[in-house]
């Protein structure tokens, strides 16, 4: 009869362990299968490299995604689910179960920030660019970066700073990547772009890759619809070729965000009349350096132009394209007719 007890009390105890270890491994699994509102939905946290499953773990813990931390190492261990984490920068959205957070990071989801810069944009544009969406470096440290012409004296090496070898395009960036990260990264872009191929069919034109740069530069500000691109680069090959200014206004607009005094119009007269290497309406031939940077469609364009007789273009109705013209009576023709389209719509504004 005691021995039936006893065994009767052990098989209770056991029921009981059973009971409690099942009660407790439903509690721990639900506890880490629920999603879980947290405030760290912004922000960005970065599991290091070499760091364990319990340095990841009190991380979320203090993001506030994990409630029960133990809990949670003692289920990865048991479900062998915990190892193999991989490094980088996460973001977890609100709510997330604390299972889905740490298999993110096992998978190695990495939250990588992207900034983009047009085509078109000068350092200066790209520099605060930079600092804004970034917030890496303030403009002027971005600038004070972009000044320094080192990184393309291979290719370029009478370029006076990184002005048009900050190849435009969008790139990526993480916690740690720095400000000479990101000025580096445009101009090895540049470099891949910029192929072998171009630089030798630059010398077949007698140009160096500072000019190909340059003249891309002002048919990129110039050019609104891509397939005019090589046509504009044929007139401007033409007026080169006679000793024609090149009269763009970019080039003084240029010149006067280089004086610091750009207000945003173009039409004062003062813009157009600076003494400036850069106003191509007051100096022959082109300026000493790009004035933004041109994407490949107007590097190609300057590398293989159009052959044409053209001298001239002007923009034709609304919709961006240019009328172009080998004369300049032809020019001035386009020209009313362009002030013509103007007023008409002016007019029409106002009924």
């Amino acid at each position: 009869m005691r021995k039936r007890r006893i065994r009767n009390l052990l098989i209770l105890l056991l029921i009981l362990v059973l009971g409690g270890a099942a009660l407790g491994y439903a509690w721990v699994r639900l506890s880490l299968l629920r999603p879980v509102d947290h405030p760290s939905a912004e922000r960005i946290i970065t599991i290091e490299q070499g760091a364990g499953t319990r340095a990841a773990i009190n991380q979320l813990a203090e993001a506030g995604i994990v409630r029960h931390p133990l809990a949670m190492q003692i289920y990865l261990r048991i479900m062998n689910r915990g190892g193999h984490l991989k490094a980088g920068d996460y973001k977890f959205p609100s709510p997330i179960s604390p299972i889905e957070a740490i298999d993110k990071i096992r998978r190695g989801e990495v939250f990588i920030e992207r900034v983009t810069i047009p085509e078109g944009y000068n350092r200066f544009e790209i520099a605060e660019t930079f600092a804004t969406k970034t917030g890496k470096a303030s403009t002027e440290e971005f600038l004070r970066l972009m000044d320094d012409q080192t990184p393309i004296e291979r290719i370029a090496p009478h370029a006076r700073n990184l002005e048009g070898y900050l190849f435009p395009d969008t790139y990526n960036y993480n916690t740690k990547t720095t400000p000479e990260d990101l000025v580096r990264a445009m101009v090895n872009r540049f470099d891949e772009v910029f192929t072998p191929e171009w630089t030798a069919r630059a010398g077949q034109l007698g140009l160096t890759v500072n000019q190909v740069v340059t003249l891309a530069s002002i048919i990129e500000k110039e050019a609104k619809v891509p397939d005019e691109r090589p046509h504009m680069a044929s007139v401007f090959f033409n007026r080169l070729r006679i000793g024609m200014p090149l009269a763009s206004d970019p080039t003084f607009i240029y010149a006067a965000i280089l004086a610091g005094d750009y207000d945003g119009n173009p039409n004062q007269l003062r813009y157009r009349e600076r003494l400036s290497p850069y106003n191509t309406y007051k100096v022959s031939g082109l300026p000493p350096g790009p004035i933004a940077s041109p994407g490949r469609a107007s590097l190609q364009a300057v590398l293989y132009p159009d052959t044409t007789d053209d001298l001239y273009f002007v923009v034709n109705g609304t919709n961006g394209r240019h009328k172009f013209s080998r004369t300049s009576a032809e020019h001035e023709a386009a020209v009313e007719e362009y002030r013509r389209q103007q007023r008409e719509q002016k007019q029409n504004g106002d009924r």
